[in-house]
């Protein structure tokens, strides 16, 4: 079963081989990990893409890794993606093969890009315009000026968005977690400000 462990750990030399090491010994086995914040008092926040193996239990990951003089784990959770990362610029590569659909190509990829569980795109007069299958139906338009995290009635869902326009908003979700980080959030504002611009600029020309 694969597994997403997001880990704090000190930024210094050697940090990510005792990390490997102690899922090494606990039986999981690594397929990839990616750098989600770095900055934080000396500490880094990374999230690596595991698999634990038969036998093994994802308790026995938490307990060694939290073990290690100065590292914490953050969330781990079942991840069905694997390891399977989906860059920022691949994702604008990919808006730029069809501006025209700019904006509803950047909601499909979202989830990917940030390993939440949906994405969507909200009307403030139409209500959802586009989303991916595991979004809420209930979801309504909010009145964000930038990137931000957004207020859920579900505790269970961690909800984060961006405006679009002056009547849209690009909303991405996460059931239980982990929470979304700053540089997350900095992340979403600046591809949905990118994937604006070229619809824009897809309309302009058409």
């Amino acid at each position: 079963m694969p597994y997403l462990l997001r880990v704090e750990l000190p930024d210094v030399p050697g940090s990510l081989g005792r990390l490997a090491s102690a899922i090494g010994d606990a039986g999981g086995d690594i397929e990839a990990i990616e750098i989600v914040e770095k900055g934080r008092g000396g500490s880094a926040v990374d999230d690596v893409f595991l698999e634990v193996a038969p036998g093994s239990m994802p308790d026995s990951v938490v307990s060694t890794v939290n073990a290690l003089e100065g590292v914490r784990v953050l969330w781990i959770g079942r991840y069905a993606a694997g390891g399977n990362l989906f860059l920022d610029l691949e994702a604008v590569e990919e808006l730029t093969e069809d501006p025209e659909t700019a904006l509803d190509r950047l909601v499909d990829r979202l989830p990917v890009v940030f390993r939440a569980d949906w994405g969507a795109r909200v009307s403030k007069t139409d209500g959802i315009l586009h989303a991916t299958g595991a979004a809420p139906t209930d979801l309504t338009w909010q009145p964000i000026e930038r990137a931000e995290v957004i207020e859920s009635t579900d505790e269970n869902n961690i909800h984060c968005g961006a405006r679009l326009n002056k009547s849209e908003i690009i909303v991405i979700g996460r059931r239980g977690g982990p929470a979304f980080l700053d540089s997350e959030i900095a992340r979403l504002g600046h591809l949905v400000g990118l994937a604006m611009s070229i619809a824009k600029a897809a309309r302009a020309t058409s």
